[in-house]
Order: C-alpha cells, then structure tokens, then sequence
C-alpha cells in the first residue's frame, strides 16, 4: 500500500514538473520577444542620452553579485531541504529572500533615478524596451521573493512535508531561471549598452 503511495506521489511530482517547465520555456519565449525588442529599439535615443551616458555598470555588477550570490544560498537551500534541516532550509532561504529584496530595492533605485533625471519609458524607444524588458523581470523577482516568504511561513508551520520539498524544488528552478534572464539582460542591455553606445 505505501510503494503504491509513494508512486502516485512520483507520478505527481513528474507531472508537476514538465508543467512547471512548460510554464518557463513560455515565459523564456515572452523575455526572447522582450530581448528582440530591446535589440530593434536599443539605438532609438531620439535625441536623448543611451546606455553609456545612463548605465553605472559598477553599480548593476553588485546587483548582479548579489542576484548570483541568492542562486547559489536558494541551491544550498534546497540541498538542505533534502538532508530534511528545516532549519538550514529557513536560513538559506531567509538569505536568498534577503539578497533578492536587496536586489529589487537595487533596482527601484535605479529607475527612481532614471525618472528624477527625466529619463522615464516615454522619452525614447530605447528607454521604453529598457524599462520594460528590466522591469518585467523585477516583477518575476518580486514575486519569487513573495514566493519565498509564503514558503518560509509554510515551512515553520507544517515542517519539510513531502509536497513543501516539491515546491522549494521549483521555487529553485524558477529563481536559477531568473538568474540566467539577468546574466543575458547584464551582458546585452548593460553591458554592451557602455561598450557600443
């Protein structure tokens, strides 16, 4: 009775877990689209300043430390969620809820910036893709970050059940996933933005 259980829980976690991959590879589609958008926009100033006169590339390479920095805590997060350490698991996932409230204030900053010096999405289609393609991926930050702390709350509730083990697993693939977005979003709009604008 309880290898049959234990089946229908693995069945469950497999079918949870292509969905889960099918809902990422949609949303890689919907950040390829924002990225060509970027890249057909990107030299469309209208008169106004680009990448090398906006971007402070010290400042997003210690955001991007500390987005990676998060990966690397929300992976020894679910490690220990596997070695059954419910209080491991609080620690690290604490740290990575911390490190990417960290980067999303990083972040705000950045645009308050950029519309204080009358720099907002409306004054080019360089500026309008820019906000767009950075800010949606915020938005996926935010609500990782509101995903983590539901799950910290969960977890010292009810403890390292079987079904809270699953979702820190895909909690990790959606924030490992969030990652790599920003490596390419560092390198193309940041980065190539100070080199080539």
């Amino acid at each position: 009775m309880e290898n049959k259980e234990e089946i229908r829980e693995e069945e469950r976690d497999e079918r949870t877990f292509f969905g889960f991959w099918v809902y990422l590879m949609t949303d890689l589609i919907m950040f390829g689209a924002l990225f060509a958008t970027f890249a057909v926009l990107r030299n469309n100033t209208f008169g106004g300043p680009g990448g090398k006169e906006l971007f402070k590339l010290p400042y997003v390479m210690i955001e991007t430390l500390i987005l990676l920095t998060s990966s690397f805590t929300c992976g020894l997060g679910v490690l220990a969620a596997q070695a059954k350490n419910r209080k491991m698991v609080l620690t690290f996932f604490g740290i990575t809820l911390a490190l990417g409230l960290s980067f999303l204030g990083m972040e705000i900053n950045e645009f308050i910036k950029l519309f204080a010096e009358g720099n907002g999405f409306q004054r080019s289609g360089f500026l309008s893709s820019f906000f767009t393609l950075v800010g949606t991926h915020g938005l996926h930050i935010t609500f990782g970050s509101l995903w983590i702390l539901l799950m910290l709350i969960n977890i010292s509730k009810k403890g390292l059940t079987h079904g809270n083990i699953r979702k820190l697993r895909l909690l990790s693939l959606f924030w490992h996933f969030l990652d790599i977005v920003w490596i390419f979003i560092f390198t193309i709009v940041y980065l190539l933005g100070v080199i080539h604008a």
